[in-house]
């Protein structure tokens, strides 16, 4: 589940998977008329990708050992007797394991030698140290054990977009501080211009947020120094161009190094890894596209409405209707097999012709 907040809520905000969530997100529509207001595509360019069954990544692609290596890793574990042992790849201590109890028994037996040879059995009970995580994954020690698809997200819609004075912007502070105060999810929207990916909120010329390659640098200057911090992030593919020209930019950027790659497509609610899965093999970063992902092209660029579904997107009921708006058609056990997103931004509709 994911929650997404507009610049005015954009505050250092964290969510347990049963909490309350929102949502922003979205693509655009080739109109600049509504000053950058993101409207719910309904064009033929916009399609949404089924699955009849279950693709198989080649292993060369997926990601599914835990002996992948991890800078700024060590541990430390106590033993019964009080010692410890570490282990560490660099110089920065981080408390990764700590002594815990759990009760084991031993039994032990003594004859009473009386004519009636009777047998009498002692029970003692002692402890042993059960190692214990006390290194925090996204914040929390008790996410790491937790799948991927069991926790809930705070993301930022349109992250890039923090042009001062300008009516398209929705965010106020950098991606980098976004992240410090513990958003976990970015989301933005592209187009192509002279075969350049860039953030540009409907139209370059209404909001231009720079190449995607220096924003994904940026992501990945941050992610080199939080190792322990699993990112999603979710492209909006304003102009539905091929997924091919996303490549350039992630890999220029590095951040395509750290890029998870699944075992299968599309992933149900249960096959995803968990946060320490993602961390140990050095894959934290979750990417998504909205329209026009191919994984059997670009196999860690993931389609995002085969492994989540929305809620109306710009709601104007104040009771926020839990229902699917996106991809259309959805059936109640297909919604139930996937993550979903909430949107939670209350819209008023205003009619500048006073109709």
């Amino acid at each position: 589940m994911f929650l997404s907040l507009p610049f005015s809520l954009l505050l250092a905000v964290e969510a347990y998977a049963q909490s309350s969530i929102l949502i922003l997100t979205g693509s655009n529509t080739r109109s600049i008329a509504n000053l950058g207001g993101d409207l719910v595509p309904t064009g033929t360019e916009a399609t949404y990708a089924s699955y009849a069954s279950t693709i198989t990544v080649p292993s060369s692609t997926a990601t599914t050992s835990l002996s992948g290596s991890m800078g700024l890793l060590s541990s430390s574990m106590a033993g019964s007797n009080g010692s410890t042992a570490t282990g560490s790849t660099t110089s920065r201590a981080v408390t990764i394991l700590s002594g815990s109890h759990r009760a084991s028994s031993s039994s032990t037996a003594s004859l009473n030698t009386t004519a009636a040879q009777n047998v009498t059995a002692s029970h003692t009970t002692s402890t042993v140290p059960q190692p214990v995580n006390t290194q925090p994954c996204n914040q929390y020690p008790e996410f790491c054990a937790r799948k991927y698809s069991n926790i809930t997200y705070v993301a930022a819609h349109n992250s890039p977009f923090i042009t001062p004075n300008n009516a398209a912007a929705n965010q106020e502070l950098s991606v980098i501080q976004q992240l410090d105060d513990g958003i976990r999810m970015l989301q933005g929207q592209t187009h192509l211009v002279n075969n350049t990916i860039y953030y540009c909120h409907t139209s370059c010329d209404l909001l231009n947020a720079g190449t995607a390659q220096s924003y994904f640098t940026d992501i990945t200057s941050w992610v080199k120094t939080h190792p322990y911090d699993v990112v999603t992030i979710l492209i909006g593919n304003g102009d539905y161009v091929g997924v091919g020209n996303f490549t350039p930019p992630l890999e220029s950027s590095g951040l395509s190094a750290f890029a998870y790659t699944p075992p299968k497509i599309p992933m149900g609610l249960d096959d995803w890894p968990t946060l320490s899965e993602l961390i140990l093999t050095g894959k934290r970063v979750v990417i998504f596209m909205d329209y026009d992902a191919d994984p059997t092209k670009v196999p860690y660029i993931l389609d995002e409405f085969s492994q989540l579904w929305e809620t109306p997107f710009d709601p104007t009921n104040q009771s926020f209707p839990c229902t699917v708006q996106r991809p259309p058609g959805l059936n109640k056990n297909q919604s139930e097999s996937r993550m979903y997103m909430l949107n939670h931004n209350l819209n008023t509709q205003i009619s500048l012709l006073g109709t």
